[in-house]
């Protein structure tokens, strides 16, 4: 939070001087010179060059995307909660695309099963 703290300070004193204000509730947290959307390529080649240096496992800005919300759903935040957080105005599309259940998931739900059992 403190990067991200001091990220923001940084933003608004660099747009300050350009003319833009980035006080707005809606302000990007990574914007290009006109406070506009990155282009997709332009993370991608950020991630590349982070993995390359660090020497990390690649993978790419929708698989973090993915990560993330098999995270969510692990830290037990519900469907609803997830989809208004990824932006669908469909729940069916995230419960297409990210109910995938990962192993710690399983393991969560069989010591449940278990545990209610009395085993």
């Amino acid at each position: 939070m403190d990067i991200l703290q001091a990220w923001k300070k940084q933003q608004q004193q660099d747009f300050l001087v350009l003319g833009y204000n980035t006080l707005q509730p809606n302000q990007l947290v990574f914007s290009n010179e006109r406070n506009e959307y990155l282009q997709p390529t332009k993370t991608r080649k950020w991630m590349l060059q982070v993995q390359k240096k660090y020497d990390l496992v690649k993978i790419t800005t929708h698989g973090l995307r993915h990560t993330h919300c098999s995270l969510l759903f692990e830290a037990g935040v519900s469907i609803k909660e997830v989809q208004d957080r990824l932006g669908h105005s469909d729940i069916q599309t995230t419960l297409n695309i990210y109910t995938h259940v990962t192993e710690k998931a399983k393991e969560v739900v069989a010591e449940k099963f278990a545990k209610y059992m009395d085993y």
